[in-house]
């Protein structure tokens, strides 16, 4: 079986809200599934949950679940036609106060959703509408209306997206709409949530809370993605990082705000610094965006996938392509395709990686002394025994061309593992009989064709066995013969 370290991430949506076309997605690569709750009700998202797990369980395999928060998506009200065509050097007004009576848009004006936007703005600002593609500048503010000049005309409709060029606005990273929309991912224990539009930690640190108290009934902890997406979040990205389990680069948004040509660099940047601080890394939008209906991607969106892999991301990231697009299964096929290819690339050499790490606890030394290991001895797997999954966090934060293997008593864990770079999660029941233990990761490893008799892995443990606690053994095992 070909081994693909990079995962996918896929969006759903009418294209793909059928178990039957969820069990093909899975088939042709899907790891982690992300429910978009900028669009539809609660308990549409309840239903996809179910369905997610009922065509995981077909597959024999634990999926993923990121239920992405809609955030405080600034954007325009509606308009009377539906759409205005605006002209460059028209005068525009973005009016708070419009609409509160039930007006809808013409070509003189349009209501807000966010309110405060005029207090927000200055003359001469830049604000970017429906993802950049029109340009206003702001002339001057009264009151409620936000008087503009249209720089970049274009066809401006309903709902359609507003950023300010530079980032700036002040509104608050988790909406009542968030606050509700977390509870109902708690609901269905979604694996992940996706924070959007976070400027600090303190952003991040609420939404944990808020998740863990909302999980707690049914004993569940999700991790917490932050979404990069707003210019003030790049200054912060470190204090983010650590209140973070990982972070997407959202770089629709984000380019908006920074300017598509900042872009690249940053995405670089970001997940160089995320592996450093052992976070996770998703790289998303556009990634394959012409297969929204199109059978092949572009060789630039090829370009695109590959380049993510080679910087080190965990997971690429598709939206529209799966969730509305006509060719959700071929999308996924040829980006997993891509990252296969991409993978050959990318050098293995942890004798670098490790050249300048320092660590003070026990469990993350034995994570580093496996990798160093398995890399010497070419060993034909690297199984880690876990509860949490941190030390496998810790092996996957470094290039390394030998599987790592999970292997945990937690169905939570397995999901969770799902997004982490070169780790495959497998269950296995653990009891403090050591001997037991070692003879059921032989047989496993086996039966599922990750290695063979007479075959040499590398196993890491926590002693005394079948406690929960820190890792804390290594052992170079060579597979016997089975037991009789």
């Amino acid at each position: 079986m070909t081994r693909r370290a990079t995962k996918i991430v896929a969006t759903i949506g009418p294209a793909s809200n059928d178990i039957g076309t969820l069990i093909r997605m899975f088939k042709a690569g899907v790891d982690v599934v992300r429910l978009n709750f900028s669009h539809g009700k609660a308990q549409d998202h309840v239903e996809r949950a179910r369905m997610v797990r009922d065509a995981a369980a077909e597959c024999g395999r634990e999926v993923a679940i990121m239920a992405d928060l809609q955030g405080p998506k600034i954007r325009v009200g509606k308009f009377e036609e539906g759409k205005i065509q605006l002209e460059n050097g028209a005068r525009f007004i973005l009016d708070a106060k419009w609409g509160e009576n039930g007006e809808l848009g013409n070509q003189e004006r349009v209501g807000l959703d966010y309110k405060d936007l005029p207090r927000d703005l200055r003359p001469q600002d830049v604000l970017l509408l429906n993802d950049g593609l029109i340009v206003l500048v702001v002339d001057r503010i009264s009151g409620s209306e936000i008087h503009t000049t249209v720089k970049i005309g274009g066809e401006l409709s309903n709902n359609k997206g507003i950023n300010r060029q530079g980032g700036g606005l002040s509104a608050p990273a988790l909406t009542a709409k968030d606050m509700e929309d977390i509870k109902t991912a708690m609901s269905f224990q979604a694996d992940y949530i996706a924070v959007s539009f976070p400027k600090n930690a303190t952003d991040m640190v609420m939404a944990r809370q808020l998740a863990n108290i909302a999980g707690e009934p049914f004993q569940h902890k999700p991790f917490m993605i932050a979404k990069i997406e707003r210019a003030e979040a790049i200054p912060a990205l470190q204090e983010i990082l650590d209140a973070s389990d990982g972070i997407m680069v959202a770089r629709g948004d984000l380019a908006v705000e920074v300017g598509n040509a900042a872009v690249p660099a940053l995405q670089k940047r970001m997940i160089k610094m995320a592996r450093a601080s052992n976070k996770l890394a998703i790289t998303a939008t556009q990634m394959m965006e012409s297969m929204i209906v199109n059978a092949v991607p572009t060789r630039a969106e090829v370009s695109d996938v590959a380049n993510a892999v080679l910087d080190g991301t965990d997971a690429v990231m598709t939206s529209a392509e799966t969730a509305s697009g006509k060719y959700p299964i071929e999308t996924v096929e040829a980006m997993a395709a891509i990252c296969l290819d991409a993978e050959k690339w990318n050098p293995s050499n942890p004798d670098v990686d490790l050249i300048n790490t320092t660590f003070s606890r026990i469990d993350q030394s034995i994570a580093y002394g496996a990798l160093f290991t398995a890399h010497h001895l070419r060993v034909k797997a690297i199984a880690a025994l876990t509860e949490s999954g941190s030390t496998c966090l810790w092996m996957s934060r470094n290039n390394i061309d030998i599987p790592i293997i999970a292997l945990t008593p937690s169905v939570a864990t397995q999901r969770k593992l799902a997004l982490f770079r070169n780790v495959q999660a497998l269950e296995l029941k653990q009891t403090r009989d050591r001997e037991v233990v070692l003879r059921s990761v032989e047989e496993l490893l086996v039966a599922r064709g990750i290695a063979e008799r007479g075959d040499t892995v590398v196993l890491t443990w926590g002693e005394p066995m079948g406690l929960v606690g820190g890792t804390n053994a290594l052992k170079i095992m060579k597979l016997g013969a089975p037991a009789h």
